[in-house]
C-alpha cells in the first residue's frame, strides 16, 4: 500500500527510494515461501503488485537483482499445476489474479526500457517456457508474450526511423508455436506474430492506426488453428510464413531463419515440423536475398543433421538444400566443397538433394566438373630428404569435387542430366582416374584416415583413385549404361584400373566395353577424349590415347562412320613425347587389322609407315615402342597390299635382326614371328636382296627353336615353316614343314642334323657362319641346353660331322646351283 501510494503520488517521478532493492528481495523471499506447484493464498499476488509499483520507482533495480526478481515471479506462477476442471471459482478467480498481477509487473518493468533491445530482454525471460515440453507452461508463456507485444505496440513512440533490429529472431522465436499442441497456445502465437509485424511498421513509420493487408491476413488464420488436423495446421504454418515473408525487412532474414533452425530440434514435433515448413517457405520467397548468408545457412543445416535423426529433419534439410541451390547453386556446391574429407552422412544427404530437379542437377554436375579439373590433380612432395623420388600427393579441390560427383551421381534422381552430360561426365572422370593412380592423400587426411579406421563407426576410407573410379561407375550406372558396369566387373576392370601396373589394361576393357554394349554414346565420348590429346599430365595422354587405340579394335568405330577421325588422330600423336603414348598409337592403328580388316588395305600406306616409324624411334630407351611396332606389322601383313609391302620388306627385316637375341622372351618372341610373317607375305615373289635377310636369318632362328622360353619356340617354328618357300630348296621345306608343326615334339638333334644336311648341299656358307655364331656369340649359345650345343657343335667339326660334308662348291652359295650340284 505504500508503494502504491508513493506511486500515485504527484512527486514519484522525483522521489528515491533508497531501500527499494532490499524491499524487493524481501518480497521475493515471501514468494519463493510459496509452494512451487500449487497456489492456495494471494500472498504470490499482493507481493508481485508491490514489486510492481516498486519497478517503477528510482533508482533503477540492479540488472542482475531485475533479472532474479522476474525469474522468481515466472516460476512462482507457470510452474503451478493447473487446476482440474469443475474446481470452485474462487481458486479460479485467485490463479486469473495471480495471473493478472504478473502481467503488471512485466509491463511495469518493460516501461522502463521500451526499446527492441528491453522487448528482447523481457522474451528471453520468458524462451524457457514458451518452449516448455509442459503444454499449460507453453501456453501461460505464449499468453504472456502477447500481453507484452501489446502493450509495446500500445505504447510504441518512434521520435526517429530506427531499425527494429530483433524483429527476426523474436517471430522466429513464436512462429513454430502455430503449430503447438494446444490450440490456446497456436491462437497467442499468432497474436504475437501479427504485434511484431505492426511494431516493424511501426519503426518504419506507419501511424499507429494503419491497418496492413497483408498482415490483417493473420488473423483470418486464427481459426483454422483451432482444428488439431496436421494437415491444416500446417497448411496454416505455411500461409503465416508467406505473409511474414512479404513483410520483414531483408536484413531480418536471416536472424529469422537461424532462429527457425534452432527450433528444428523443438521437443513438440508439431513445432519442429512447423519451423521446417517455414524455413522452406522462406527459403522459396526470399532466398534470391541471401547470397552472401549462405555458407553460414549451410553450416548450420550441417550442425542440426548432426544433432537429430528425426526423418522430418533429414528431409526438410534436403529441401532447404535444394531451395537454396535453385537460386545461389554455385554458392551452395562452393559451401559444401568446404566440407571436411571424407564426407559424412550428413554431407552425403545433402549433395543428393542437388539431384532433385534435372536442370539444377545439369548446372552442379557442370560446375563440379569444372571444379575437378580447375586445380591441379596433385602436386609432388618429398617425405625425405633423401628418397629417390618425390611422393604425388592430391590436391583438395579436385578430390572434394571427385568425391562430390560421386554423391550426385548416385542419386536415382539425377539420370535424366546424366544422360545429358554423359560425354563430358565420362571423359573427365576417365581422366581424373589416370592423375590418380599412386597418388597419395594429403598428410593431413591420411592421419586422419588412421584415425578414422581404428574407429569401429567408419564406413569407408577415402582414396583420391578409388574415389574416381567409383565416381565413374556410379556415372555409367546413372547414364544407363549398366551392362559396361557388369561387364567390367566380370572382368576385374574396376581393380585394374586402380593400379598402375593394370590401369593401361582397364581402360582397354573399358573402351571394348563402351564399344559393345554403349556405341552409340562413342561420337560425343570421343570427341571429349579427343580434346584432351594435348593435355600437360601425361598421365591423361597415356590413357586417352589407350581408350581410343582399344576403339580401333572394334568394327563399331566403322559403322558409326569413326574410323577416319580416329586413325587422323592417333596418327597425329606419333611425336608425342612421352613413349607411351607412341607405343599406345601404334597398338591403336594396329588393332584396325582385328576392328576392321577390310579398310587395311586403303589406310595400308599409313599404317606401315607409321609401324616402320615406331621401329626406328631411339627416343624410347626401353624399345618398348619398336615391340609394339613389330607386333602391329605382324597383324598387317597378310591385310596391306602387296605393293604397298614390298618396299618396306628389307629394312623391316634389317631393323628387328638385332632383337631375335635380345635378353627379353617379348622382344624375341615377337621379332622372330614377324620374320615370319615377312616372309609368308612375299612368298613366290622374294627379291633376291630380302632373300638374303631369310638367309642370314636362319642361323638365330635355329638355335632359337630350344629357346628356354616356350613363346620364343613357337616363333621359331612358325617363322621357319614361313621360310621354307622363300629358300626355293623343296627339300628344307619339307623339312620344316614335317618337324615344325605347332603342338609336334621334336627330336632337335636329328632335326639339325638333317636340316645341316641341306644346308650344306645348298647354302655352304652358311655352315660356317653358324660355326662362327656358336664360336664368337657365347651369351645365345649359353642359354641353349646342352643337347643342342652338342648337335650343332657336330655341324661345325665334332664327332659325327663328316658323313654330311659335301665337296667343295664350284661357286657361291647360289641356291640353284647347290640343289643341281645335290
Amino acid at each position: 500500500m505504500v508503494c502504491q501510494a508513493i506511486c500515485s503520488s504527484a512527486q514519484a517521478g522525483s522521489f528515491h527510494f533508497s531501500r527499494k532493492a532490499e524491499l524487493v528481495s524481501q518480497m521475493m523471499d515471501f514468494i519463493k515461501a510459496e509452494p512451487q506447484d500449487s497456489l492456495r493464498t494471494p500472498i504470490r499476488k499482493k507481493a508481485m503488485l508491490a514489486c510492481t509499483h516498486l519497478v517503477s520507482l528510482e533508482p533503477e533495480l540492479e540488472e542482475q537483482a531485475q533479472t532474479d526478481m522476474i525469474h522468481g515471479c515466472l516460476h512462482s506462477v507457470m510452474a503451478v499445476l493447473p487446476e482440474p476442471e469443475g474446481e470452485d471459482g474462487l481458486q479460479e478467480s485467485l490463479y486469473l489474479d495471480t495471473m493478472h498481477a504478473l502481467e503488471d509487473l512485466l509491463r511495469s518493468t518493460l516501461r522502463r526500457n521500451m526499446t527492441p533491445q528491453g522487448l528482447q530482454i523481457m522474451v528471453e525471460h520468458l524462451s524457457p517456457w514458451i518452449k516448455s515440453p509442459r503444454g499449460y507452461e507453453r501456453a501461460r508463456a505464449l499468453g504472456l508474450s502477447a500481453c507484452l507485444l501489446q502493450f509495446f505496440l500500445e505504447h510504441l513512440c518512434v521520435s526517429a526511423l530506427v531499425p527494429f533490429h530483433n524483429l527476426g529472431l523474436l517471430v522466429g522465436l513464436f512462429s513454430p508455436r502455430c503449430a503447438d499442441l494446444w490450440p490456446a497456445t497456436r491462437q497467442e502465437a499468432v497474436s504475437c506474430v501479427y504485434s511484431l509485424l505492426y511494431l516493424q511498421l511501426g519503426y518504419e513509420g506507419f501511424s499507429h492506426d494503419y491497418r496492413d493487408d497483408v498482415v490483417e491476413r493473420l488473423l483470418s488464420l486464427k481459426d483454422g488453428l483451432v482444428h488439431p488436423d496436421p494437415a491444416i495446421l500446417f497448411h496454416t504454418c505455411h500461409s503465416v510464413a508467406q505473409i511474414i515473408a512479404k513483410r520483414l525487412p531483408p536484413d531480418q532474414l536471416i536472424s529469422l531463419l537461424l532462429t527457425l533452425f534452432e527450433s528444428l530440434g523443438d521437443p513438440d514435433k508439431n513445432c519442429s515440423r512447423a519451423a521446417t515448413v517455414m524455413i522452406n517457405c522462406l527459403l522459396k520467397e526470399r532466398g534470391n536475398m541471401l547470397l552472401e548468408k549462405v555458407p553460414e545457412i549451410m553450416s548450420v543445416l550441417r550442425s542440426k543433421l548432426q544433432e537429430t535423426r528425426e526423418e522430418h529433419v533429414l528431409q526438410s534439410a534436403q529441401h532447404s538444400v535444394y531451395l537454396l541451390a535453385s537460386q545461389h547453386y554455385v554458392a551452395v556446391v562452393s559451401s559444401l566443397l568446404g566440407s571436411p574429407l571424407p564426407f559424412d552422412s550428413h554431407t552425403c544427404t545433402l549433395w543428393r538433394a542437388l539431384a532433385v530437379e534435372p536442370s539444377l542437377t545439369t548446372q552442379v554436375l557442370g560446375l563440379l566438373l569444372e571444379k575437378m579439373n580447375k586445380d591441379v590433380p596433385f602436386k609432388e612432395s618429398r617425405a625425405f630428404l633423401l628418397s629417390s623420388s618425390p611422393d604425388r600427393v592430391a590436391t583438395l579441390l579436385p578430390l572434394a569435387a571427385t568425391c562430390a560427383l560421386h554423391e550426385v551421381t548416385s542419386a536415382p534422381a539425377s539420370g535424366p542430366a546424366v544422360t545429358e552430360l554423359y560425354p563430358e561426365l565420362f571423359a573427365g572422370l576417365l581422366l581424373r582416374v589416370s592423375c590418380t593412380v599412386g597418388v597419395q592423400l594429403p598428410r593431413n587426411l591420411q592421419a586422419k584416415e588412421r584415425r578414422a579406421t581404428s574407429s569401429a563407426s567408419v564406413s569407408k576410407t577415402l582414396d583420391p583413385c578409388s574415389s574416381a573410379v567409383d565416381a565413374l561407375r556410379a556415372m555409367l550406372l546413372r547414364g544407363g549404361s549398366e551392362d559396361v558396369v557388369q561387364r567390367m566387373e566380370l572382368e576385374r576392370g574396376w581393380e585394374s584400373l586402380r593400379t598402375s601396373v593394370g590401369h593401361e589394361d582397364g581402360v582397354a576393357r573399358l573402351a571394348s566395353a563402351m564399344a559393345k554394349f554403349a556405341g552409340p554414346r562413342l561420337p560425343l565420348v570421343m570427341k571429349a577424349l579427343l580434346s584432351t590429346q594435348s593435355s600437360v599430365y601425361e598421365a591423361q595422354r597415356v590413357t586417352s590415347t589407350a581408350f581410343l587405340a582399344e576403339l580401333l579394335n572394334s568394327n563399331v568405330v566403322n559403322d558409326l562412320m569413326l574410323l577416319e577421325s580416329l586413325l587422323n588422330n592417333l596418327a597425329a600423336r606419333q611425336k608425342d613425347p612421352c613413349a607411351s603414348v607412341r607405343r599406345l598409337v601404334l597398338r591403336g592403328l594396329a588393332n584396325i587389322a582385328s576392328g576392321s580388316p577390310n579398310e587395311v588395305r586403303t589406310h595400308g600406306p599409313q599404317l606401315l609407315t607409321a609401324m616402320i616409324s615406331g621401329l626406328d624411334d631411339g627416343d624410347d630407351p626401353h624399345s618398348l615402342v619398336a615391340l609394339e611396332a613389330m607386333a602391329g606389322l605382324a597383324k598387317l601383313l597378310g591385310l596391306v597390299d602387296p605393293g604397298d609391302l614390298r618396299s618396306v620388306l628389307l629394312h623391316t627385316a634389317i631393323r628387328i635382326r638385332p632383337f631375335f637375341d635380345s635378353e627379353k622372351m617379348e622382344f624375341r618372341s615377337v621379332s622372330i614371328r614377324l620374320f615370319g610373317h615377312l616372309n609368308k607375305a612375299c612368298h613366290g615373289d622374294c627379291e633376291d636382296v630380302f632373300l638374303e635377310q631369310v638367309v642370314g636369318g636362319l642361323v638365330p632362328l635355329l638355335l632359337h627353336l630350344q629357346d628356354p622360353q616356350a613363346p620364343v619356340a613357337g616363333a621359331c617354328r612358325f617363322a621357319l615353316r614361313m621360310c621354307g618357300p622363300n629358300l626355293e630348296c623343296e627339300e628344307l621345306a619339307a623339312v620344316f614343314q614335317k618337324h615344325l608343326q605347332d603342338g609336334r615334339g621334336l627330336h632337335f638333334g636329328e632335326f639339325l642334323n638333317t636340316t645341316c644336311k641341306h644346308l650344306m648341299c645348298h647354302f655352304p656358307d652358311l655352315l660356317g657362319r653358324l660355326g662362327l655364331t656358336l664360336t664368337l656369340t657365347p651369351a645365345p649359345a649359353h642359354r641353349l641346353p646342352s643337347a643342342t650345343r652338342g648337335a650343332t657343335a657336330s655341324v661345325t667339326g665334332g664327332p659325327g660331322a663328316t658323313h654330311c660334308r659335301p665337296a667343295a662348291p664350284t661357286q657361291g652359295p647360289s641356291p640353284h646351283g647347290a640343289c643341281e650340284s645335290c
